[in-house]
């Protein structure tokens, strides 16, 4: 045999050494091997009575030699549910198989302690192929037992904190939307938010609220991003338009009042802005109704449903997005709400929703087709229609949904004709 150089400078005595702890090893009995191995091994007759187990299964459980061997079955070691386990899957797997592997047990101590264990038992055959003796290893699966508990109790404290921060979320959710719509004289209000995911924050936001000399302001955006970021911009937003309305309720300046706002507050590295409707209801005493002036800041335009069954998008092109420049331009519209129309405000949730086909886009045109299917409506309605549409869209909706409808109801002379 070759040797290294380094091997011819070392010490003879040390060279010895080596050459006699080799021997010891080399000496090893296979009885001893057996008898201290890392894991335990037993051998059973075929109906499972204990014929042979190592020391360290024995030293595992706390018995004695004599206590198992002759007089107790493997299955005797086992808890109540692991004998049930291995009466009514494991023993008749092992004698159609011949042999079955990893499966998790707990065995009883002399203690009454126990065990989990990782088993493998293999049946031991003659030269005629008859089954002579089932041969049994038993791994220890404490540190994996406690292993898998930890990683239990890891995952039920993230799904405990998941529910804590869904129900914050939640909560926070309602505090940025008005606790209830006004009840406005001469017209039926109707709103609904959908949330596209409970685990964040959507930037949506709408109101209706009273203001000077019998008028009403109403509002309905969108703020760009999700989270709590997008949720103080949502709070500023939202309190913004109704403080800016009581001092000028002009819906082109209110709305130039809040991109002002927007833009000092957020116009450095992180930017945020939003998309608004800004409406002002000015009752018509003398022919019923409301006369309506609307503004936007680049946001999708309303619908107009009307009485004679009609629907269309009221024209507000070329509004800019509110809180990107200094001076946003600001486009308005005015129009009539008489009795048995009806206005429809929404976020674009609804319109850049995933349909079933081809995974497209629902889009502005499929909304006003269906706002023809439903015209003549009420809000009440609409918004009921609308709602069970995000219902069919289901998890195509990956975007919160705001909606706000308002409608002149008929007369009752108007009702019975």
């Amino acid at each position: 045999m070759c040797q290294s150089d380094g091997d011819q400078d070392r010490d003879p005595e040390e060279r010895t050494d080596d050459d006699q702890m080799f021997s010891v090893l080399l000496e090893d009995s296979v009885e001893d091997l057996y008898e201290n191995a890392p894991c335990g091994y037993l051998s059973t007759l075929l109906d499972g009575q204990i014929v042979k187990v190592n020391a360290t299964l024995l030293d595992w459980l706390g018995y004695e030699r004599g206590d198992l061997v002759g007089h107790r079955a493997f299955s005797d070691l086992l808890t109540v549910g692991g004998r049930l386990y291995h009466e009514t899957h494991f023993a008749p797997l092992l004698r159609m198989q011949g042999e079955i592997r990893g499966i998790a047990l707990e065995m009883k101590a002399a203690d009454g302690s126990r065990l989990p264990v990782l088993v493998t038992s293999t049946v031991k055959t003659g030269g005629d192929g008859q089954p002579l003796l089932i041969r049994t290893t038993v791994f220890d699966a404490r540190d994996r037992r406690a292993y898998e508990q930890e990683l239990l109790r890891a995952r039920q404290e993230a799904e405990r904190e998941r529910e804590r921060l869904q129900q914050l979320t939640a909560t926070l959710q309602q505090t940025l939307l008005p606790p209830a719509l006004a009840n406005v004289p001469g017209l039926d209000v109707a709103a609904h938010y959908h949330i596209a995911s409970v685990d964040e924050v959507g930037g949506d936001f709408y109101d209706l609220f009273p203001l000077a000399n019998g008028t009403w302001g109403l509002f309905l955006g969108d703020v760009c991003g999700k989270g709590a970021a997008a949720a103080a911009v949502t709070s500023l937003a939202r309190y913004t338009l109704r403080a800016a309305a009581v001092y000028d309720p002009a819906p082109a300046a209110v709305l130039g009042n809040l991109n002002t706002v927007l833009n000092h507050e957020y116009n450095g590295s992180d930017p945020r802005f939003c998309t608004v409707l800004f409406g002002l209801l000015i009752p018509d005493g003398d022919q019923g109704g409301f006369r309506i002036i609307l503004a936007s800041g680049g946001h999708p335009p309303a619908l107009l449903l009307r009485a004679d069954g009609t629907a269309d998008y009221l024209p507000t092109p070329g509004g800019q997005l509110i809180g990107v420049l200094p001076d946003a331009h600001i486009t308005t519209t005015t129009f009539r709400l008489d009795p048995g129309d009806t206005l429809l405000l929404h976020t674009d949730g609804l319109t850049e929703a995933h349909t079933a086909i081809c995974g497209d886009r629902y889009g502005d045109d499929a909304l006003l087709d269906f706002a023809h299917s439903l015209a003549p409506t009420t809000a009440q309605d609409a918004i009921s229609a609308i709602r069970e549409l995000l219902d069919t869209l289901g998890t195509g909706v990956d975007d919160d949904t705001a909606l706000l409808a308002v409608s002149v109801p008929h007369s009752e002379r108007e009702e019975r004709q």
